[in-house]
């Protein structure tokens, strides 16, 4: 098949995203599928033998690790140069809508997928007022698609709820070779705790912006005696959140990539993840495949991957002392926190990402062959 992958980020950004998507691209050309990516230009002109079509664009506004790339006739002369069989549009918001739009100009088949949950986000940046005018827009994009793909049950539902038709699952990946326990190191957890590694170390990993809702971990870490917390990666609420973590043995890291980031996970005590806005949380599944205990709030996509007590401990967000409790429970009970780092791993090896673009494969002939039946191979 030749598939044009519309996505408004790509790489050189680091995000659970990206992850998903390249991970998608690398096995779809290993399977002998042709991929050409559109987006947002980052300098790059090829991946793992796919060719990407940089568009230029500038900042957006509330989110300016991301760019606001405009669609443009250039666009148009490449797919017909390209010739897709089909058409996968990744959060179809701006740079998508030229994917829509040439899919039904050129009558090529379209898949839609639904990655970050932007109606949600908004009462973070003092938007909530909009969010059911984008659920409408996000309506109006998504069901010009043939299907749409979710990253989780919850989300299934949520969209089929606001009218999005024709919506699917399409299941979770992780880098089981990546990211196992036999990464810890004495070396990593004394970055992590700033020389401190025999006391309590607690981690956070990805993007520092509002809707994350870092500052829920203070009362965490306050609560726990001698406990250090790593925040792992960058975002625009950073400055925000060191004025908030001050005073308190906060380390903020930075972005840390590939076997760094990989021991970064195997060397904590826990994974603290307290988002409410989560689609998937790939990052879940990259903690628990390093054998990194997860404390999580049950909502969204996160109920999928941990169950809790079993592979990782859950909490009720709206409860003031939920994820306090949890987090004391994990750490004062070392044989729970064992079978818990087990569990995790076994659950993470289940979820490979060639299985996940093998059932991705399947999506799109169904897409282009409806009247035949398909099973992942």
């Amino acid at each position: 098949m030749r598939i044009a992958l519309f996505t408004e980020t790509f790489l050189p950004k680091v995000d659970g995203i990206v992850t998903r998507l390249r991970h998608t691209v690398d096995h779809l050309q290993r399977s002998g599928d042709q991929v050409m990516v559109f987006c947002p230009d980052g300098g790059l002109t090829e991946y793992k033998g796919a060719q990407i079509c940089g568009v230029s664009g500038f900042p957006l506004p509330l989110y300016p690790e991301l760019k606001m790339a405009l669609p443009r006739p250039s666009i148009g002369y490449a797919l017909e140069a390209f010739q897709p069989d089909i058409i996968h549009v990744a959060n179809p918001a701006v740079l998508g809508v030229a994917g829509l739009y040439y899919g039904k100009k050129l009558n090529i088949p379209l898949v839609a997928s639904y990655h970050t949950h932007l109606p949600k986000y908004l009462q973070h940046y003092g938007l909530a007022m909009l969010e059911g005018v984008l659920w409408e827009l996000l309506k109006s994009m998504h069901n010009q698609a043939e299907l749409n793909l979710c990253t989780s049950t919850a989300m299934v539902q949520e969209l089929a709820s606001h009218g999005i038709e024709r919506v699917d699952l399409w299941q979770r990946g992780v880098d089981t070779e990546m990211f196992q326990p036999t990464l810890a190191s004495s070396q990593m957890r004394d970055r992590l705790s700033q020389g401190h590694p025999d006391a309590p170390l607690l981690l956070y990993v990805g993007r520092l912006g509002a809707e994350k809702e870092i500052d829920r971990i203070k009362p965490i870490l306050e609560a726990i005696p001698n406990a250090r917390l790593a925040l792992v990666g960058d975002g625009p609420h950073r400055q925000a959140l060191e004025a908030h973590f001050a005073g308190t043995p906060t380390h903020f890291v930075g972005y840390l990539q590939g076997l760094e980031l990989a021991s970064a996970f195997a060397s904590a005590d826990a994974f603290i993840f307290p988002s409410r806005t989560e689609t998937l949380g790939l990052v879940l599944l990259e903690a628990m495949a390093a054998g990194c205990p997860v404390v999580a709030a049950a909502r969204g996509g996160i109920v999928d991957i941990v169950t809790d007590g079993v592979n990782g401990c859950l909490f009720d967000p709206d409860e003031e002392q939920g994820a306090i409790a949890a987090t004391q429970r994990l750490l004062n009970d070392a044989k729970m926190r064992e079978l818990l780092r087990e569990n995790a791993r076994a659950e993470a090896e289940r979820w490979s990402w060639s299985a996940a673009t093998r059932q991705l494969r399947q999506y799109y002939q169904s897409v282009l062959y409806p009247s035949q039946q398909f099973t992942a191979a």
